[in-house]
């Protein structure tokens, strides 16, 4: 069994893809429809296919779940945790522009789980390198997360 507490997700092409771009290259205020969203230059921001399995699946093992997301418009991406209808699943929500050092430093002090027992999903490589010297078990995905990754990193955590 597992010895992780705590599951962390970056946003922009781990969570979702903004079009190919970040959620801070888009252009609010956005529109849902149906199971994307839609910027207002008509860009479509997608979650990937897996995430509300992934999400869903976290919740009924009571395995709780963070964000830390480096964009430069948080408020930007609070909204399209809003409109995605995901905000909720996540205890705690670091949005803001700033290293994930310091992400971690304040998730591990509001949620009190030791970094060693802390999972982390993210689409770049620097900050899988910044959060693996704190003792984070970080996971590079290259095209967003997936089901067979998640479980994977999860079983062999």
């Amino acid at each position: 069994m597992t010895d992780i507490q705590l599951v962390v997700f970056d946003l922009d092409f781990t969570l979702w893809d903004c079009g190919g771009t970040w959620c801070d290259h888009t252009e609010p205020p956005y529109q849902r429809r149906g199971d994307h969203i839609c910027d207002a230059g008509g860009n479509k921001i997608s979650l990937y296919a897996d995430v509300a399995k992934i999400l869903h699946y976290a919740q009924q093992q009571q395995l709780p779940l963070a964000l830390a997301s480096r964009t430069y418009q948080p408020t930007w991406a609070k909204k399209l945790l809003q409109l995605f209808e995901i905000d909720d699943f996540f205890e705690v929500q670091q949005i803001f522009p700033d290293s994930k050092r310091t992400h971690f430093a304040t998730i591990q002090q509001l949620t009190g789980v030791a970094y060693n027992n802390m999972l982390f999903f993210d689409d770049e490589m620097r900050n899988i390198q910044d959060v693996s010297s704190l003792g984070v078990k970080a996971v590079y995905v290259e095209n967003g997360i997936s089901w067979p990754i998640f479980q994977q990193q999860l079983a062999a955590a």
